[in-house]
């Protein structure tokens, strides 16, 4: 079943935005994409959108943007920084020893290219952000999750709606041509047997009659389609039982749609008759539109 979902969370730590989207799957396929803060969530996290959803292939992203550090979140590597600025004076040392000739030195004796303070600070490690406790934020983005959840059910249900009432229109024209061709089928078995015994009577004379009846025994049963009638009455029955289930019906309106295309197409191949042939086409355009919905169905 289709489906978005959208929300966020925010809080001292940051903002927490959650997107969720589906599509119709054989099965629970799960792609979940988390920043590197919330990696220890992954397990709860499938955890919980394997409780929620019972299929479809789900695509699950958290995005993370952290508040901006404050000056009291900086910490300074007092050891990093000795190290740095010791190897500063060494350059500094080697550039005014035999080899100072090769290299501009500022009037006090020192490189003319002075290092700047913040290009110190910027030396990986010299400075750090000090380490933030996320624990509250572990709290948010579980229930943001689950809020998401449930956002994402509530779309699908609107869809699975939607997709009902579709189905079910199909299903009552398709139960109005059946209910039309069996209106008719005194009126059609009349014009066929009165054919048959113009036709007979032409070749009774060539026939015997044990022949005879076993031949019309023989037609009057293909052209009977009483039989694919009541199948095709019944298969609609259960497409209604299954949608008013709580239960998954992709699978099972999927067989039932295949069921539908049989019994049409049969009818179809008995047909004698202009108006059934036509219904029965129609019968098969409205089951390929009710399949076509199907492969959204969970």
């Amino acid at each position: 079943m289709t489906g978005f979902a959208r929300r966020e969370t925010q809080g001292p730590w940051g903002i927490v935005l959650c997107e969720l989207r589906t599509v119709n799957h054989r099965y629970l396929e799960v792609g979940l994409r988390l920043p590197d803060e919330f990696r220890s969530l992954e397990t709860e996290a499938r955890q919980l959108m394997a409780a929620a959803l019972r299929r479809g292939k789900v695509d699950a992203t958290l995005h993370f943007r952290p508040a901006a550090a404050t000056a009291s979140a900086l910490q300074l590597n007092e050891t990093a920084l000795a190290e740095v600025l010791a190897r500063l004076q060494d350059i500094a040392a080697q550039m005014q020893g035999p080899n100072a000739g090769t290299v501009a030195l500022s009037a006090a004796g020192s490189p003319s290219q002075t290092v700047n303070l913040m290009d110190v600070l910027r030396w990986p490690g010299v400075v750090r952000e000090g380490e933030r406790d996320l624990s509250p934020a572990f709290v948010a983005v579980t229930e943001l999750l689950k809020a998401s959840l449930a956002e994402l059910n509530d779309s699908r249900a609107r869809e699975g709606a939607r997709i009902r009432e579709l189905i079910l229109q199909r299903c009552a024209a398709i139960q109005a041509q059946v209910s039309a061709i069996r209106t008719r089928l005194p009126e059609i078995s009349g014009r066929l047997r009165t054919r048959l015994m113009e036709r007979l009577g032409q070749l009774a004379a060539t026939m015997d009659n044990e022949r005879l009846q076993q031949e019309m025994v023989l037609y009057a049963h293909k052209l009977d389609v009483d039989e694919e009638l009541d199948r095709l009455q019944s298969h609609l029955t259960e497409v209604t039982s299954v949608l008013d289930s709580s239960e998954p019906a992709g699978r099972r309106l999927d067989f039932l749609m295949q069921e539908l295309n049989r019994e049409a197409n049969t009818l179809s191949s008995k047909s004698q008759d202009v108006e059934t042939t036509r219904a029965a086409v129609d019968m098969k355009v409205s089951i390929e539109q009710m399949r076509e919905q199907i492969q959204n169905i969970e």
